[in-house]
């Protein structure tokens, strides 16, 4: 087998070892706990199979172990282990196409590998519970609505006035009301369907969507330029979106690419119509646009 393989498959291993040490110390729940440290015991064999093949030392990246370690701590358990599930998946798979290239002496050794790595995957697959995911859908439908109608209200004020501040002001005065009416609905809706805490439900719909009008309306009081503030507006919307749909095409186990050309091609288009029913209403009113 080549070193240079070993060697990338003893760093991945050495990953995987320190993230799941990492991830059992922040891990509050006692059975998530147990099974991030069994998972970490057999990282660790895992390690030495592949450092001894390598014949080197070969420490992870502390950097992406840090990573892991935020993303389980903000992003929540069920995102980190889905991405980890993956990553054991992937494991197994070139794990088993290596078997025919190392010699006698090693082959059990990886089949062995194998095998773990298959059972690491149902033991993740049972981890898969978080009371946050309650919520993740009253988030999601914040985040969702605040893009698409923020995205529309500034093209279409955009096109009727061509001024900065006034469609910054239009943003935040119906991005505002919004928040509050989209809040009420997820707290009745939370009500009826006794799935999650109402005021929770609601707070996190509300801030989500104030949390987006915020950052797409921040570009039209910082810059002047009416194409350029709504160049950026929009580029902070697209990277919104496609931030949350590789969230939920993770936890969800969705196809990312299709779920974001969809989101794309939807966001595009409101604004493209938003605009042009700004620029008929100018049109036919007049609205003074700033030179």
């Amino acid at each position: 087998m080549n070193r240079d393989v070993a060697l990338r498959y003893c760093r991945e291993e050495g990953l995987s070892l320190a993230a799941y040490e990492a991830l059992a110390s922040l891990e509050k729940d006692e059975g998530r706990r147990s099974v991030l440290k069994k998972l970490a015991e057999d990282e660790k064999r895992h390690f030495e199979f592949w450092r001894s093949l390598a014949g080197v030392d070969c420490e992870p990246s502390p950097l992406r172990v840090l990573l892991l370690k935020l993303s389980y701590s903000i992003l929540g358990p069920l995102f980190t282990i889905k991405l980890m599930e993956k990553s054991e998946e992937e494991a197994a798979r070139e794990y088993s196409s290596l078997l025919e290239s190392v010699g006698e002496g090693w082959r059990q050794g990886l089949m062995d590998l194998i095998k773990d790595e298959e059972v690491h995957e149902k033991e993740l697959m049972a981890m898969l519970t978080d009371p946050r995911l309650r919520y993740i859908g009253f988030i999601a439908l914040g985040l969702a609505d605040a893009i698409v109608e923020m995205t529309g209200v500034n093209a279409g004020f955009l096109g009727a006035t061509g001024n900065t501040i006034a469609v910054g002001l239009a943003g935040l005065i119906v991005g505002f009301s919004a928040a509050l009416s989209m809040a009420g609905a997820a707290y009745l809706q939370s009500k009826h369907e006794a799935r999650a805490q109402p005021v929770k439900s609601s707070l996190a719909t509300g801030l989500a969507y104030i949390l987006t009008v915020l950052i797409l309306v921040a570009p039209f009081f910082l810059v002047t330029h009416i194409v350029a503030a709504f160049t950026a507006s929009v580029t902070a919307s697209i990277l919104l979106t496609g931030l949350f749909t590789y969230y939920s095409s993770v936890v969800e186990d969705k196809d990312f690419r299709r779920e974001f050309a969809e989101s794309l091609v939807l966001l595009l288009g409101i604004a493209f119509a938003s605009y042009a029913l700004g620029e008929a209403i100018n049109k036919y009113v007049g609205f003074p646009r700033s030179p």
